[in-house]
């Protein structure tokens, strides 16, 4: 049996309110000291996959963590919360609440 890459476990796109965004892994961000970020406009949440700064790979946890971030930010975008958008402390709160209430949820 042949070793694989696995995408970790993101969408290839998600819709927000009206809009479909693209969920794009990229080697690292443009700006170095980024993980991740959202373009509203091209409607693009990147997932960086190192570091740009030191060259560590991200773990798939770190991943996931940083598309849960970018997704409240984009939530809030798209719902014109901008103060609370601008809120890295409440957003970064909500995301890892939002991730630990999906991966515990249960469908049986």
């Amino acid at each position: 049996m042949s070793k694989t890459k696995l995408r970790p476990a993101l969408p290839r796109t998600i819709r927000i309110g009206k809009l479909r965004y693209s969920v794009d892994l990229v080697e690292t961000m443009l700006n170095k000291g980024d993980m991740a970020r959202v373009f509203y406009d091209e409607r693009k949440i990147q997932i960086g996959k190192k570091s740009g700064v030191t060259g560590r790979r991200y773990s798939k946890k770190e991943m996931n963590d940083s598309f849960w971030h970018e997704l409240v930010h984009a939530i809030l975008y798209d719902m014109d919360e901008h103060r609370l958008n601008r809120n890295e402390k409440f957003v970064t709160e909500f995301a890892n609440r939002l991730s630990e209430a999906i991966d515990s949820a249960r469908f049986e």
